[in-house]
């Protein structure tokens, strides 16, 4: 038997749209592969077929959130013999909003080598054309469907210093972008990109109260991204913090009311804690 450590689990970034954004080394790794894994099995033998890629009598293995669990000992075994080993999301860079996290967990635990072809990702690609900042940026990736669990994350958000980036499908983008515009702010610059490398490729730009609008419209169809810019710099007051918090106080926990206020305003937590124990008279 081959040395366990031999075996090598290759990512492979796969295009997000375009078939020709392929790389040169991840089509060498296609065909060099002992074994094929890929979230999509159907997506990846199209993906080999233009490029004249064959599967011939590899093993290609099924990979994906209701598949991972069983699939990720077959994967092992393969690496214990020492297989070189490509796994393939079904679109752009593996594990960003993509099921192979645990995959590539087992397989460092096991001692095997991971490694990565690198390529496009939806998210870098609509960051890089978008026109908001890009030194800082935050990626959320997909956010929940229900509204409650979609509104709490969006309020998590509120202070982050820097562009936010999500994946949305057309169905809900106009729910999304309502509560964006609530919970983030109606003036926030944003872009909602629209089948990025494709021949429909879409950016509409504007303020999320403005896309929304536009959105109600005038609904989009494929693969979408948003982008929000980052707030825009305030200068809280420790009264406003007062009276914001005076009124989370009212129907909140102490320590909600904190979460809420330092989201909201972003100023240091240390401070917001402090003023809300005044308030409570535990100063």
């Amino acid at each position: 038997m081959s040395d366990p450590r031999a075996g090598q689990l290759v990512l492979v970034t796969t295009p997000i749209g375009n078939a020709r954004d392929i790389t040169l080394r991840g089509l060498d790794l296609l065909r060099e592969a002992d074994v094929l894994v890929a979230e999509d099995t159907r997506s990846l033998r199209r993906l080999m077929d233009i490029h004249g890629v064959p599967v011939g009598g590899r093993p290609l293995l099924a990979y994906h959130d209701h598949s991972g669990a069983k699939m990720r000992d077959k994967v092992l075994s393969h690496l214990a013999l020492g297989a070189l080993v490509v796994y393939a999301s079904e679109a752009g860079t593996p594990l960003i909003a993509d099921p192979g996290y645990d995959l590539v967990q087992v397989a460092r635990a096991a001692g095997h080598g991971v490694t990565s072809a690198p390529g496009p990702s939806a998210a870098v690609t609509a960051l890089s054309i978008a026109g908001l900042p890009t030194d800082r940026f935050f990626f959320e990736g997909f956010m929940p469907s229900a509204k409650g669990a979609r509104r709490k994350v969006l309020q998590s958000l509120v202070a982050v210093p820097g562009t936010l980036i999500f994946y949305e499908s057309p169905k809900r983008l106009e729910k999304s972008l309502g509560d964006m515009a609530e919970i983030l702010g109606e003036d926030r610059a944003a872009v909602v990109a629209r089948e990025l490398t494709k021949r429909f490729e879409e950016i509409r730009a504007g303020t999320l109260a403005e896309l929304c609008r536009l959105v109600a419209e005038t609904p989009p169809k494929g693969e979408i991204v948003i982008l929000v810019g980052p707030a825009p710099a305030r200068n809280i007051s420790p009264e406003e913090i007062t009276r914001m918090l005076t009124a989370a106080l009212a129907s909140q926990s102490a320590k909600d009311a904190v979460a809420e206020v330092t989201a909201a305003t972003g100023a240091p937590r240390r401070q917001v804690y402090k003023q809300a124990l005044a308030i409570l008279g535990k100063s």
